[in-house]
């Protein structure tokens, strides 16, 4: 079993990370806080070597990033360079770009054949590659069976079975596995050994609807999550939440806070 380190998800308090000034103050208040590493995402257009830099004087890591479609796709040489200047060993992609959502299952197969290839090119380089899920990959395609004619899959089951393992790891996010009907410590369990970083949030209901919220603040079974998580070796523990209903640094607290209490920190 992995022994779990603790990551803030930049994306959490992008509004703060614009300027290398901002980004710094903010790598401060995230070291404050607790957090030994961070995952880069949604900062604004600063120097590679600049950011490492700054999480260098602060004895940060950076687990991993969120690299866009594109750049994966079609000018995958900076990315390296990038991840290796960073001594980053973890590449991801934040979502499925929208054309390969709104295809259909063959959209879904497309996008897994295609992942893999960028994975397998990164892995060269000695860097890996996952896909972080939303819930809108929760979406059923017909898959009937001998056993079962009508049997159906989901588009995030397309997107692991049809991808190559070595290649395409995953980053399940908790949040978006529960909104999308899911069971997270299930799909936790299911990637053993294929997921280097967790995103970790948790769900409450507010106003009649799903909302974001703290981990350890929700209805998410974290005793569940976390054993599957240790279970599956997962590396590192990225506490992300899209959308605060107070200051991000705060709510970054409370899950650093609530995750102590759970053992992690």
């Amino acid at each position: 079993m992995s022994q779990p380190l603790l990551a803030a998800q930049l994306y959490t308090v992008r509004d703060f990370t614009k300027t290398a000034t901002d980004l710094a103050t903010t790598l401060r208040k995230i070291a404050q806080i607790g957090y030994t590493a961070v995952q880069v995402s949604a900062i604004g257009p600063i120097p590679h070597a600049e950011v490492k830099t700054l999480v260098d004087d602060l004895g940060l890591t950076i687990c991993n990033t969120h690299i866009g479609y594109d750049a994966l796709w079609h000018d995958l040489d900076p990315v390296i360079e990038q991840h290796k200047l960073w001594n980053c060993r973890h590449v991801a992609i934040g979502s499925m770009p929208a054309p390969y959502r709104t295809g259909g299952e063959a959209a879904y197969q497309r996008f897994a054949v295609e992942a893999s290839a960028i994975g397998e090119k990164l892995a060269a380089a000695g860097l890996t590659f996952s896909y972080h899920n939303h819930s809108f990959e929760f979406v059923r395609f017909p898959h009937p069976t001998a056993e079962n004619p009508h049997a159906s899959r989901s588009g995030l089951d397309i997107v692991y079975n049809e991808s190559d393992p070595r290649y395409l790891q995953a980053e399940i996010d908790t949040y978006w596995v529960q909104h999308g009907g899911g069971d997270p410590a299930a799909w936790i369990a299911r990637m053993q050994d294929r997921m280097p970083v967790i995103h970790l949030k948790d769900m409450v209901i507010g106003g009649g609807e799903q909302q974001m919220a703290e981990v350890g603040e929700g209805n998410l079974n974290w005793p569940a999550i976390l054993h599957a998580c240790q279970v599956a070796n997962v590396e590192w523990y990225a506490v992300e939440q899209d959308i605060c209903q107070r200051d991000p640094f705060e709510s970054l607290t409370i899950s650093y806070r609530n995750l102590s209490a759970m053992g992690l920190a």
